[in-house]
């Protein structure tokens, strides 16, 4: 599998994306947001793919690309029981091809169960769920094929299907991998992927926290490697991608704390940060962010996604502005 051109491009320096949370009134302001993202020279504008709870990604990102010419679209990440891998590569080569070569496609085994029950899917084991996704990553790369496609899995089923027009970039759009799991997660991207995406956030009873600190990082990537290094694939093959569930900027600590409390009161959208602890969240100060960034590019990272709420318009400045020359 060769580097691919978005992966290649880390070799130029640290590259920034936004997931933008669109709480209720989102959509109002999507086109515009976007073309503020690009302005400021963000790589990437991503929206969450939580269907019960926030607008459909690929209706978003559909209406983005009209709007933008330069920032990429995706989704961190699309969860793959939610359509069928063939729908997803359908819409997948579609952004592509009206974004103009702009699509990475991300996808995961999903994890909010409500949303499965919502919608009245089968939310099965870890297993049957990791199970999908290794039949998805055949199956989506089969159908942008040249030939008609036909596979047979045990989850899902495609037959003599050729999705046209194929997508714009060649030999296919960047693949992620979402989750920290080094066992299952993480070999997966090893054989399959073009970016992980990592974070140091555990589960516990209290809901997602940073128990395991910027150390996290590091034993994740360690992982990656060893899955690399046992399949014979080069490491920087690999875009290393990091994830950070909240991130609120303010002018010192305690006016960031401020804005945070001011979101909290109202519901997210984000389920992510519904359920986590603030321990998971990044919110500061310019030099707090910068510090926390810069410890964990310095273990490899090369990329970093934030979330950051629509409202936020100051943290997206303020990170691109003045955290991330700082982090380098």
């Amino acid at each position: 599998m060769a580097r691919h051109p978005w992966v290649a491009a880390a070799d130029e320096g640290t590259r920034w994306g936004v997931q933008l949370v669109l709480g209720d009134d989102g959509l109002g302001v999507i086109r515009e947001r976007a073309r503020l993202i690009e302005s400021l020279g963000y790589d990437g504008f991503f929206i969450f793919d939580h269907p019960a709870l926030q607008s459909d990604n690929w209706l978003c990102l559909s209406a983005v690309s009209s709007v933008t010419e330069r920032v990429r679209l995706g989704s961190f990440v699309n969860c793959v029981t939610y359509r069928h891998p063939a729908m997803v590569a359908r819409y997948a080569a579609d952004l592509d091809n009206l974004s103009g070569g702009r699509l990475v496609l991300g996808l995961g085994i999903g994890w909010l169960k409500p949303e499965f029950e919502a919608f009245d899917l089968d939310y099965a084991t870890a297993a049957v769920r990791y199970r999908q996704l290794e039949e998805a990553l055949e199956i989506i790369p089969g159908v942008w094929g040249p030939e008609k496609f036909s596979y047979a899995g045990e989850q899902w089923r495609v037959e003599s299907l050729k999705i046209a027009p194929p997508p714009v970039q060649q030999p296919r759009p960047p693949i992620v991998i979402g989750g920290s799991g080094e066992q299952r997660t993480l070999a997966l991207v090893a054989r399959h992927a073009d970016a992980c995406n990592v974070n140091q956030v555990e589960n516990t009873p209290e809901g997602m926290r940073d128990i395991l600190g910027v150390e996290g990082v590091r034993r994740k990537l360690e992982a990656l490697r060893g899955h690399c290094e046992a399949i014979g694939r080069p490491y920087d093959e690999i875009l290393r991608t990091h994830f950070t569930i909240k991130l609120v900027i303010g002018k010192t600590d305690a006016h960031a704390v401020e804005k945070l409390e001011a979101i909290l009161a109202s519901p997210s959208t984000s389920p992510g940060t519904r359920r986590s602890h603030r321990s998971a969240f990044v919110v500061g100060s310019v030099e707090t962010a910068a510090a926390h960034y810069r410890a964990i590019r310095e273990l490899g990272i090369q990329y970093f996604v934030v979330q950051i709420d629509a409202s936020e318009v100051e943290t997206l400045e303020l990170l691109m502005s003045e955290v991330a020359p700082r982090v380098g």
